[in-house]
């Protein structure tokens, strides 16, 4: 079975990163290092798939097949990616697969088969989907010593209350920690 992973880049406030439009811009990149770099190319395990919702593919298809030879560029562009669309005929940057019309089926199809980790990156809407509906192993929260008030946060107000449990946390000398959390499923009353 392929486990499910969900990496978000967040504040300490819960903001993760946004659209280009945001007030602070980029507000991530003070605190990226070639070894925050390292370790989060560690986390991602090397080997992996994607699972994005179509924005986030659509940002991803016009940056990282002209990032350059690098780890994490090749494991992007090699990866096969699962893409929630309305829209699979224009999904050039491949390998690609849409997920059908029936996501949420898509997605118990592909966690059901003997494959590498999926990695959800971005994709924020996906990401309270996946864990409303259990499909999420794991959230790896990868944090920036910031608060930034207002923006998009991590999860939809109408998310259920889910239960995690801490497996591993590792930090940068900029302050950057990434956080991996196993996810149990809803939280007991």
């Amino acid at each position: 079975m392929s486990k499910i992973r969900i990496f978000e880049h967040i504040s300490l406030d819960g903001v993760i990163e946004h659209d280009g439009d945001y007030i602070y811009g980029a507000w991530t990149t003070p605190y990226r290092s070639p070894a925050g770099a390292a370790m989060l190319f560690e986390a991602y395990g090397g080997d992996f798939d994607l699972l994005l919702g179509r924005k986030t593919y659509d940002i991803f298809s016009s940056f990282w097949p002209n990032a350059g030879d690098f780890p994490m560029a090749n494991a992007i562009n090699a990866a096969t990616k699962y893409i929630a669309t309305h829209r699979p005929d224009s999904l050039e940057w491949g390998p690609v697969k849409d997920l059908s019309n029936d996501v949420i089926d898509g997605i118990r199809k592909l966690k059901a088969t003997e494959g590498r980790d999926v990695i959800v990156v971005g994709s924020s809407t996906l990401t309270s989907v996946l864990l409303n509906e259990g499909l999420a192993d794991e959230v790896v929260l990868i944090t920036y010593p910031v608060l930034l008030g207002r923006g998009k946060r991590l999860l939809a107000d109408t998310i259920d209350a889910r239960e995690l449990e801490f497996v591993d946390s590792k930090s940068t000398a900029t302050g950057l920690l990434i956080n991996t959390y196993k996810h149990l499923g809803p939280l007991k009353k």
